[in-house]
């Protein structure tokens, strides 16, 4: 991949699509991950304005202290980025005691704190005139679905979306992403347990981009051939993929027949 290429290229594309859509910026959420830091210095080079939104939601120190220091970062090297920390905590624990208590499962309000935050970052865009800048990589929005609808997944752009996660990962090496993150290993954050999306999902972000590759270029071809962990990880893809198509498809509309409207 050409790196420097691919990062003039959706820094050009961003600053297009924000000038015709006639808004003035940016709103991105960060998390101190690998994925929302690209986005983030992405959005910054445009040189529009950019609100880099840290939204604690009993979110591990290790991870908020990542995410102050990517902030603190880009607030150093781009005049264009205001870096916000929006306590999101007392709205949760609103919720959480209006919430039956069999409402509250793990997953449940899991993404509910996602859906939350996609809450603020709308709000964040809506008042200053702002694009929601989404952190999505291909793995997770078009291969297995791992994220929350109308949460992490309620974005107006999506920049790094046809990118791998190695790719993610390489764009983050040449734009000088702490090492810190690089390191990381990849999380939502949702969980009181601090899981890895490793734990969530039951294979890694690499065996994922091996099955999601296979099925776009060998779908057809044998797979005896394959280790038993490859079979196991592209069964698991596959499973996830057929799981979560209503994530990423448009929502299905009745269309109605003409006839009965008539």
């Amino acid at each position: 991949m050409q790196t420097e290429r691919v990062i003039d290229y959706i820094v050009d594309w961003l600053a297009a699509y924000c000038h015709q859509a006639g808004m003035k910026g940016f709103a991105v959420g960060i998390s101190g991950g690998i994925d929302s830091a690209v986005t983030s210095m992405l959005c910054a080079r445009t040189g529009r304005p950019v609100y880099a939104l840290l939204m604690p939601l009993r979110t591990p120190p290790d991870q908020l202290a990542l995410a102050r220091r990517h902030a603190d970062r880009l607030k150093a090297d781009y005049t264009n980025v205001n870096a916000v920390e929006q306590n999101l905590e007392p709205v949760f624990e609103a919720m959480e005691n209006s919430f039956p208590q069999d409402l509250q499962d793990g997953l449940t309000m899991a993404n509910t704190r996602s859906r939350l935050r996609m809450l603020t970052l709308y709000a964040y865009a809506g008042h200053y005139n702002l694009l929601v800048a989404g952190t999505g990589n291909k793995v997770e929005d078009f291969g297995v679905g791992f994220f929350t609808k109308y949460g992490d997944g309620g974005v107006d752009v999506s920049p790094i979306a046809d990118l791998f996660k190695s790719e993610v990962y390489s764009l983050g090496r040449e734009l000088g992403i702490i090492g810190e993150i690089l390191r990381a290993p990849p999380t939502d954050g949702l969980w009181a347990d601090n899981r890895s999306d490793e734990d969530q999902i039951g294979a890694s972000y690499d065996e994922l981009e091996w099955a999601m590759r296979f099925d776009e270029n060998e779908r057809k071809a044998d797979t005896k051939h394959l280790t038993s962990r490859q079979q196991e990880v592209l069964t698991l893809y596959r499973r996830l993929h057929r799981a979560n198509r209503h994530k990423m498809e448009p929502v299905p509309i009745a269309v109605i027949p003409e006839d009965l409207k008539a």
